[in-house]
């Protein structure tokens, strides 16, 4: 799948990273490469290998916790620190994302850059509010995770180079939970749906906020806002998650294809929300 591969180049810098994609034509940025090597690019005719630039960490910044691009899957599933992050919501959408082999050498960055809607770490990142840091020739600037992956999927960042991911502070303090929930046809398979929540509730446990977003159900990843609203101040009961998780099937835009039908993904996204609010109330301290 390679065979017109040109050149292959293992830049030890960001800016020479950056130097070669500007300058060579058919570039294609690989780390991993578990994604490249899926899709098979025949129009790739340069490789740059960016394991060696510098962009494999996890680092505090301020209150944010911050990613570097090649950090992998078993990096992130094995972090005390993303263990720790929003009740360890990535590193569990990180420990689903294929084999250990895959998890070996798969990483945030190219998960995130390949743009697919059921990428298994951009979920719980949206859910976030992540941001990604892009490099260009022109310098660097912060994008947050719904723009990028629009950009991403246009290829209007084709010349640009995801260096970093931020994570802002989660919400502290009592009677908060989060949940990620995937479903594939197989334990290591791309997800059919996946959904990533996180809440909190007050002492009489009524919502304070509500995130939920979902994979697989639409062209890109989205948050379901609506949900979201219709949670926020109400008691979290049955009813109120059995309406959330109607609302979300009512939100998503699913496709069929060799997988699954769009009618299986709308309503195994009612029902893989309904899993992550009863999780999040479990961890909240207020089982339904």
């Amino acid at each position: 799948m390679f065979d017109k591969v040109e050149a292959f180049h293992r830049p030890d810098t960001i800016g020479e990273a950056i130097r070669l994609l500007g300058s060579s034509k058919g570039a294609r940025v690989v780390a991993g490469g578990t994604d490249l090597v899926v899709h098979g690019d025949q129009s790739a005719r340069v490789l740059i290998d960016i394991t060696r630039a510098g962009l494999s960490y996890i680092r505090r910044r301020g209150a944010s916790c911050v990613i570097g691009a090649t950090t992998t899957m078993a990096q992130l599933e094995e972090s005390d620190a993303i263990r720790g992050l929003a009740g360890g919501v990535l590193a569990h959408a990180a420990a689903t994302c294929g084999s250990i082999q895959i998890r070996n050498v798969a990483t945030i960055g190219g998960n995130i850059a390949n743009a697919s809607p059921a990428a298994d770490l951009a979920t719980p990142l949206l859910a976030l509010d992540a941001s990604v840091v892009v490099a260009a020739p022109g310098g660097r600037r912060k994008v947050g995770l719904a723009e990028y992956l629009a950009g991403a999927r246009g290829r209007s960042l084709v010349k640009s180079l995801l260096v970093e991911v931020v994570i802002p502070e989660p919400a502290r303090g009592p009677r908060c939970g989060w949940s990620f929930q995937k479903l594939g046809r197989t334990a290591v398979d791309i997800s059919l749906v996946n959904a990533a929540v996180g809440l909190q509730l007050d002492s009489k446990g009524r919502v304070k906020w509500a995130r939920i977003a979902l994979g697989a159900v639409a062209p890109a990843v989205v948050r379901a806002s609506a949900a979201e609203e219709m949670l926020t101040g109400r008691v979290l009961d049955r009813s109120a998650t059995d309406a959330a998780s109607a609302e979300v099937a009512r939100a998503v835009s699913p496709i069929s294809d060799v997988r699954a039908t769009a009618q299986y993904r709308r309503e195994m996204s009612r029902v893989l929300a309904g899993r992550a609010l009863e999780e999040c109330a479990a961890r909240a301290g207020w089982p339904l």
